[in-house]
C-alpha cells in the first residue's frame, strides 16, 4: 500500500477539497468525519471552520472541540479521506456518533485506506489523553466495520437514532 500521511487542513489543498466534496455529492455519499464540508462549498471557509473547532475561544455553539485531519497519499499528494477526532463527548456523541468519524472518497474505497487512516489517527487520540475511543457505523457498512475491527474495535451495542431513522453499531477501541 502507498504511504499515507495525516495533515491538518491547509490552503495548499483548497482545489482538492473542492474536488473531494464534489465527488461525494455526485456519488450521493455521506461525508462522515468531514466536519463542515457538506454545508460549505468554499474550501477556505471549510479550513477556517476546522481551525475554529480546535479551540474553545472559536468553537461554534453546540459543537465540541475536534481535530480534523486530511488523509493524503504521499506519492502524489492526493487527498484520499478525512478523519475527525472529537476531543470529548456531548450527549449526542456519547449515545451515537462517538469520538471518531471518517470517510474515504468514493473513487478510492476498498483499497485499505480507511484502515490505515484510522491506525494513523489513534496515536493522536492517546495524545489527547483518551484511554479508549468510541466509533459507530451503520450496520450495512461492512467496510467501515472491518476498518474498526482491524484496529482493535470491540462491538458494544447497536442503537437507534430516531432523528435520522438509522441504526448505529457502537465499537470501542482501547488505546
Amino acid at each position: 500500500m502507498d504511504e499515507l500521511i495525516l495533515t491538518l487542513p491547509h490552503e495548499h489543498y483548497c482545489e482538492q477539497i473542492t474536488e473531494f466534496r464534489r465527488e461525494y455529492l455526485e456519488a450521493g455519499s455521506s461525508m462522515d468525519g468531514c466536519g463542515a464540508l457538506r454545508r460549505t462549498a468554499d474550501p477556505a471557509e471549510f479550513i477556517r471552520a476546522c481551525r475554529d473547532d480546535t479551540a474553545m475561544e472559536t468553537l461554534r455553539p453546540g459543537r465540541v472541540m475536534a481535530t480534523l485531519f486530511l488523509c493524503v497519499r504521499r506519492s502524489d499528494d492526493k487527498l484520499l479521506g478525512m478523519i475527525q477526532i472529537r476531543h470529548y463527548f456531548n450527549e449526542y456523541l456519547e449515545k451515537y456518533a462517538g469520538h471518531i468519524g471518517y470517510s474515504i472518497r468514493p473513487g478510492e474505497r476498498r483499497k485499505g485506506y480507511a484502515t490505515e487512516m484510522l491506525r494513523l489517527a489513534l496515536p493522536f487520540c492517546r495524545e489527547l489523553g483518551l484511554k479508549k475511543v468510541l466509533i459507530s457505523c451503520e450496520p450495512w457498512n461492512i467496510g467501515s466495520e472491518k476498518t474498526i475491527l482491524h484496529n482493535g474495535g470491540v462491538y458494544e451495542s447497536t442503537v437507534y437514532l430516531p432523528d435520522e431513522d438509522i441504526y448505529l453499531k457502537r465499537h470501542w477501541i482501547t488505546l
